[in-house]
């Protein structure tokens, strides 16, 4: 069976709209392109004559993807991926490959870990990780440009063509660095002497933690910085007296050999399971089998 396409299709439609469908907006898509906003709208809208049907559902602020975009991105996503490892050098030697796409939570011990298990018995595949937040990780597993997300269950809109494997369960922590002269139980004044560091609006832990210092009456408090980012975080409790919110897993090691210290909290903050996102519909290769299962041996560990 020949299959026609389009002839007024370009690759410039489909990079357009990938790029479209993962910032969420055209204003943020031109900003990634370096074009203007009016040549993002115009090349949509052309794509949608092409294809004969909307792609998004418009809001005020943002652009979602409906039905009907979420199975173009799918499929555009996945040939545009195959597009390019056909026109990668030395595409014909025997290498595999695996990406993966993980939040900071997981990237500091458990993907690790696992790469380096699963490189022991399959030295020929390269594997690439890469991090990010979550929304975003999980809209490029879908357009096929990573093979599988270490990350959060997104809501049920979010993952409409994949699927959900939980490794484990999570809480969220406040922690200072070791001689923090904090007291021993975590009160809103602690919040008003010393310095924030909070997740970022875009985390999937931010809503979490924002209704924690509500419950203390903090919520008012402005934070002097927002980041997930383990690098950053932890030299700036190094060199202050500031607070972290943030995954226990990101800090894991940090409190572990004592440099960071959990500050007891009123009540417990559970973000919730943490876990492997696939693709639904796509065939599991032997590679990404065994790093599912060095994932799995990782968290027994």
């Amino acid at each position: 069976m020949v299959m026609i396409i389009d002839p007024r299709l370009r690759l410039r439609h489909i990079s357009t709209f990938l790029d479209i469908a993962q910032a969420g907006s055209i204003v943020a898509a031109a900003d990634q392109l370096g074009v203007s906003q009016p040549a993002v709208s115009k090349t949509l809208r052309e794509l949608e004559n092409i294809i004969g049907q909307q792609l998004f559902d418009r809001t005020a602020r943002r652009l979602s993807l409906n039905r009907a975009g979420q199975e173009f991105q799918k499929l555009a996503g996945s040939a545009m991926a195959t597009l390019g490892h056909a026109t990668r050098p030395g595409m014909g030697q025997a290498q595999t490959r695996l990406a993966i796409g993980t939040l900071p939570t997981a990237a500091t011990r458990l993907v690790p870990s696992a790469a380096v298990r699963f490189r022991e018995d399959h030295p020929q595949c390269l594997v690439r990780v890469s991090t990010g937040p979550n929304w975003l990780l999980l809209s490029q597993l879908r357009e096929g440009r990573l093979d599988l997300v270490v990350g959060r269950m997104a809501e049920a809109d979010r993952m409409e063509g994949l699927s959900f494997r939980q490794l484990y369960t999570e809480d969220v922590v406040a922690v200072v660095r070791a001689d923090h002269p904090w007291g021993d139980r975590l009160e809103a004044r602690d919040l008003e002497r010393f310095a924030l560091i909070l997740p970022p609006p875009g985390a999937v832990i931010g809503p979490l933690v924002r209704s924690y210092l509500r419950s203390l009456g903090a919520d008012d408090i402005a934070p002097a910085f927002e980041t997930v980012s383990l690098a950053f975080g932890r030299q700036v409790l190094r060199e202050t007296d500031a607070i972290w919110f943030i995954s226990r897993g990101v800090v894991a090691e940090e409190l572990a050999n004592g440099s960071l210290r959990a500050v007891p909290l009123n009540a417990p903050m559970m973000a919730g399971p943490v876990g492997i996102s696939l693709r639904a519909s796509a065939p599991q290769s032997a590679e990404l089998a065994a790093m599912i299962r060095a994932l799995r041996h990782a968290v027994g560990d």
